[in-house]
């Protein structure tokens, strides 16, 4: 023999429960909030830094790719909050000049290979990387790899790595003929096609200006192509 249980929305029972209840659901709400509040705050005040940092020009790139990478991250299911920050925060180094960057680099301890000794603005991505926990308070190995990657590339690439990198190359204020295609690519393609097109329109470009090919750049189109091959063997 079953027994009902009475339901009453009167009791003091009831009250204290639905009172917890709420009392709950209100501080969870008010976590949430001020957690947007505190993470848009600080990205303002890291906008705001970085402005009297770089020319005009670069700063306006650099919101750019924040702008972009947010797409990017949406559409492939990213961190978007992470690809903002490492999109705002990838070229911060360039606050330092093509000779000072040598420097910059040497004093954190960072190697400088024969390409980066020929062509320092490389190592703009390198600094950048421990420079966003110096002077930006931003303590994230994701967004420091990213970063660290952005111009050139590397292995074995993350996804917040290839969204950072693709953003750089067709942020609204690039121009280039290629750059239309690239951006049908970055609505329409996969993460990697479009990652491997950028990275193949990068060494044509290197390759016609007589530059020197950096092995990580050759390095990550590799991983993309074997990966590709592992999953057509796999099909």
């Amino acid at each position: 023999m079953s027994t009902k249980v009475k339901f009453d929305p009167n009791s003091i029972k009831f009250r204290l429960w639905l009172y917890f209840l709420s009392l709950v659901i209100g501080i969870v709400v008010l976590i949430w909030v001020l957690q947007i509040f505190l993470l848009n705050n600080g990205y303002e005040e890291m906008k705001i830094k970085l402005q009297s940092r770089l020319k005009p020009s670069r700063y306006e790139h650099s919101v750019g790719v924040a702008e972009t990478a947010v797409f990017l991250a949406e559409r492939f299911h990213v961190d978007v909050d992470k690809a903002r920050i490492a999109g705002l925060l990838h070229d911060c180094a360039r606050q330092y000049s093509n000779e000072q960057l040598p420097q910059e680099a040497s004093g954190r301890g960072i190697a400088i290979g024969p390409v980066e000794k020929e062509m320092p603005l490389l190592l703009h991505g390198y600094v950048g990387a421990q420079l966003i926990a110096e002077e930006y308070d931003v303590d994230s190995p994701e967004i420091a790899q990213a970063i660290y990657r952005h111009t050139v590339g590397g292995p074995h690439m993350t996804d917040l790595d290839k969204i950072v990198y693709f953003a750089d190359m067709i942020e609204p204020h690039r121009n280039y003929p290629e750059v239309e295609e690239l951006r049908r690519l970055s609505r329409e393609a996969s993460l990697d096609e479009m990652v491997l097109e950028g990275l193949n329109q990068s060494i044509i470009f290197v390759v016609s200006k007589g530059h020197l090919l950096h092995p990580d750049t050759i390095a990550a189109r590799n991983d993309i192509l074997l990966e590709n091959s592992k999953k057509a063997d796999l099909d």
